[in-house]
């Protein structure tokens, strides 16, 4: 009998391995990767029923307000001068390709027009408008891709019952069940009903780590609606199956400035890292600390050169309008980038690592040498680079001497008026 058991196991085991499918991203999935790395630039927008008090998107967390004190925000959330338009053009001006907004956050609330749950923009506020269905035909029109984030954790809702312990995978309290239903049935709102949707952007698996997400549930469904989509999640870990591109929060991959990112060891998968334009994702009234545009532009410089996109975060006022210091930056960053562009649209980093100087940028035969440091001699190095540099001039300008040798090559600065922001060196290769 204990043979007989034995080889029962066995053949169990193997069947169930059998049953397990691998992820294999569809042909346009992978189509959908190569022009979201091309991209290299964003919009994220977190917006919600928080912007109210000014006070950022984990207000009702941090400040410990009720939950039933928390919703009767939306009694008074009444954005008249949101303006679908003006936002898609600030994105375009500024020389974004795409823009990720938050649909809804871990207060719950769902910024779109859902039939899952009545604490929505639509019917819990007085503006009874889906600015997401705005947006969404807006990018379409005006040829900027849209992603939605989604938090997966909640605050208020009972199933999810935040705060619960886990047990076997699930909340000892709650409805782990129902949760997991809910969130499927508003994925599938979202990828049916909204036009033009490239991605979804998953955040809050660090609440929950030891959950059962049920992501083969989630991911599935979402590639089954549409395959062309693209996953990603928030999770600081390294990729899971079903998932098509990586994210590092507030740090360029492969770095871990924050803490978020000590167990992001860095996948195969498209990179994209956020950062926030201020200290504050979202809204937040006494947060003056704007970064200046050459910080933006530098960040974006070296986030192509670790091969990766840059989603640069705003919040909008409560009346969804966009702070007008947020358009008066990026006027200066989207100037940057209409001259500039050609040396990090479309382009792949991590030729070589970041440099004391700078980083390194390409596209086919072309190499961009981005310096965004001045060097203390009259020349940098790009080391160990495989490539036969045959010419190099500034980006747009004259020519520039360099020298290249079996293990560096030499591109000499001096005589050449250095860029407070970033010199751009253009090598041509054989």
């Amino acid at each position: 009998m204990k043979k007989l058991a034995c080889m029962l196991l066995l053949v169990c085991s193997l069947s169930a391995v059998a049953q397990q499918s691998t992820y294999t991203p569809a042909p346009e999935n992978l189509e959908a990767r190569k022009k979201f790395q091309d991209l290299k630039f964003g919009l994220f927008i977190h917006w919600g029923i928080y912007s109210i008090l000014g006070d950022g998107e984990w207000v009702m967390n941090e400040k410990r307000i009720p939950y039933d004190s928390y919703k009767r925000l939306a009694d008074f959330f009444n954005p008249q001068d949101f303006d679908a338009k003006a936002w898609v053009a600030f994105a375009k001006n500024a020389g974004m390709k795409y823009i990720t907004i938050t649909s809804r956050h871990h207060d719950g609330f769902s910024m779109f027009a859902t039939k899952k749950s009545s604490y929505n923009i639509v019917d819990a506020t007085p503006y009874h408008k889906d600015p997401l269905m705005e947006l969404a035909k807006e990018c379409q029109k005006e040829g900027i891709e849209l992603h939605f984030y989604y938090s997966l954790l909640d605050w208020g809702r009972a199933d999810y019952a935040y705060g619960s312990q886990i047990v076997d995978g699930k909340p000892v309290k709650g409805d782990w069940d129902s949760y997991i239903k809910f969130m499927k049935d508003q994925l599938t709102e979202l990828i049916t009903k909204y036009p033009g949707v490239k991605g979804i952007w998953f955040d809050g698996n660090w609440e929950r780590p030891n959950a059962n997400w049920h992501y083969d549930e989630i991911y599935g469904l979402i590639h089954k609606l549409n395959p062309a989509i693209l996953v990603g999640n928030n999770h600081h870990l390294a990729p899971k199956e079903g998932e098509d591109f990586q994210m590092f929060e507030k740090d360029l991959p492969g770095q871990n400035h924050t803490g978020f990112s000590g167990e992001s060891t860095i996948g195969k998968l498209p990179l994209e890292t956020c950062e926030t334009i201020n200290n504050s994702w979202g809204f937040k009234i006494t947060d003056r600390t704007f970064k200046s545009s050459k910080q933006i532009i530098q960040y974006l410089v070296n986030a192509a050169g670790h091969n990766a996109n840059f989603l640069l975060n705003i919040g909008p006022m409560p009346n969804g309008k966009i702070q007008p210091e947020f358009t008066d930056t990026l006027n200066l960053v989207g100037a940057w980038v209409k001259k500039n562009g050609e040396s990090i649209y479309n382009t792949r980093g991590a030729i070589v690592p970041a440099q004391p100087w700078g980083t390194l940028t390409s596209n086919g035969k072309a190499l961009y040498a981005h310096i965004t440091n001045a060097p203390g001699e009259p020349y940098i190095f790009i080391p160990e680079l495989k490539s036969k540099v045959t010419k190099a001039v500034l980006l747009g300008g004259a020519a520039v001497k360099f020298k290249q040798q079996p293990e560096v090559l030499f591109i000499y600065t001096s005589g050449v008026v250095m860029d407070p922001v970033d010199t751009i060196v253009k090598l041509t290769t054989n």
